[in-house]
């Protein structure tokens, strides 16, 4: 049974940092590539980063480029979310997700993605 458990959301304030991850467990991690989307009240779900299994391709949306970045650790079967100059328009809850299909490159909308975290809340007050 695949598992993912995300941690490290909380409450920041405007310009703070955050590092979320992405523990999984029952898949073989390193065949799947893996993304990170939020969801905020009202809203729909929207992607935010994504990684290749391989770790040598990322993507980011436009609102995140150049503040946070994705990355791996197959070792340690998971993924990371380094979150930097946060705004309070990054309030929302974080899921990671696994891409459907081993060896699959990275995508970025959420019916590509077949298992999914719990979630963590993430806060930034301005």
């Amino acid at each position: 049974q695949v598992q993912l458990i995300e941690s490290g959301g909380g409450l920041v304030q405007a310009g703070g940092s955050l590092r979320l991850s992405c523990a999984a467990s029952g898949l073989p991690f390193s065949r799947y590539s893996m993304g990170w989307f939020r969801q905020a009240p009202g809203k729909e779900r929207e992607f935010v980063a994504a990684i290749k299994w391989s770790g040598s391709f990322t993507a980011y949306a436009d609102s995140v480029k150049g503040r946070f970045t994705i990355s791996r650790d197959n070792a340690k079967k998971t993924v990371y979310l380094q979150m930097n100059s946060l705004k309070p328009e990054d309030t929302a809850v974080y899921y990671c997700a696994v891409r459907k299909g081993e060896y699959n490159n990275y995508a970025m909308t959420a019916p590509d993605y077949d298992r999914w975290g719990q979630g963590t809340q993430v806060t930034v007050s301005s």
